[in-house]
């Protein structure tokens, strides 16, 4: 058997090892520029999966602009003329009037129910209908309102010009009051309106003349809508005051005891500033209210604050009037001497 050099196999070893750590140091290499691109493909993987949350998003924010917009749209009612055409079908193009009770009828399918519907609602079903009823395989119908006889908004009350108005889509309550005039010095502050899909249940408005505080009251009116603005309190002044009556708290403004005996002119020179008081309406009845009419006009107490159906009485002074005849026999009887002396 030949025997190997030790040269040799030290030679074949110093190969060997050579080998090995350029081994080892190309695969050092290759991991360190590998994980960079692992991480880079997991930060688009990431980026990738986190799209379809922000389209999901995107989609439920469209869907619900849509929806917010179906129910603020225009809606059919009883008394609208509807113009329909059927794509490539001419035969079926009508214009139709919506009956009372909110149907139309229309050739192969007969009566359709529309009331309460928009545009596009109205095709999709009359298209559903076609299909349904085998006479069309894709149907693509228009429904256009050529007349509106249900949009309009009803304004009531203390406005200056009461009526129908035909405003359509989504306006704002001060939009519907502009129309019919604004309202008159007798308008209270609160007003009603009562929508179309909701009889039972009115909203009431209260309305502020701070123009800052305004804006929270002009809230959105849909056609079908009915506006009522309510009528400001009266309140009475009545007695010993020289000219009586009623008098409106314009505005539906608070009015207290001196501003509703200064539109009465004042007391009369029989009046007594003692005994004074307002009848109030109460659920339980009539109630007397005590007024220090006295005090209030020597400025030794705060007014008092009337409401509407108030009456405020204001006796005579028996002094007063005592004195007044007795003044009154006197001059008679002057004049009764002078005229029997001449």
């Amino acid at each position: 058997m030949r025997e190997v050099p030790n040269s040799a196999v030290g030679f074949h070893s110093s190969r060997l090892a050579i080998f090995c750590t350029i081994l080892l140091v190309s695969t050092a290499l290759f991991a360190q520029t590998s994980v960079p691109t692992t991480k880079s493909s997991a930060q688009n993987g990431a980026s990738s999966e986190a799209t379809p949350p922000n389209d999901q998003n995107a989609a439920a924010d469209a869907a619900k602009q849509a929806s917010n917009s179906s129910a603020r749209a225009l809606k059919i009612g009883g008394g609208d003329l509807l113009e329909i055409k059927v794509f490539g079908v001419p035969e079926l193009t009508d214009a139709v009037r919506v009956s009372g009770r909110g149907d139309i009828s229309l050739p192969l399918i007969g009566t359709v129910h529309v009331d309460n519907l928009t545009s596009e609602q109205s095709e999709k079903l009359i298209e559903q209908r076609l299909k349904d009823g085998g006479f069309l395989r894709d149907p693509h119908v228009s429904v256009f309102v050529k007349e509106y006889a249900t949009q309009g908004i009803s304004v009531m009350g203390e406005v200056a010009r009461p009526g129908v108005y035909p405003l359509l889509g989504a306006r704002r309550l001060f939009d519907a009051l502009s129309s019919a005039g604004g309202t008159t010095s007798k308008a209270g502050k609160i007003v009603s309106i009562t929508h179309r899909d909701n009889f039972g249940e009115p909203q009431l408005i209260t309305l502020n003349n701070d123009p800052a505080k305004s804006s929270v009251g002009n809230v959105e009116v849909l056609p079908g809508d009915t506006i009522v603005v309510s009528k400001a309190g009266i309140v009475y002044v009545v007695g010993e005051v020289i000219k009586p009556g009623g008098f409106v708290m314009e505005n539906n403004e608070s009015l207290t005891v001196l501003q509703a005996l200064a539109l009465a002119e004042g007391l009369s020179r029989t009046a007594s500033a003692n005994g004074a008081k307002i009848i109030r309406k109460t659920p339980e009845g009539l109630k007397d209210v005590q007024v220090p009419l006295k005090k209030i006009l020597e400025g030794k107490t705060t007014d008092v604050a009337m409401q509407g159906e108030d009456v405020l009485f204001v006796p005579a002074s028996a002094g007063k009037n005592a004195a007044r005849r007795t003044l009154e026999a006197v001059v008679q009887t002057a004049t009764g001497l002078a005229v029997y002396r001449r």
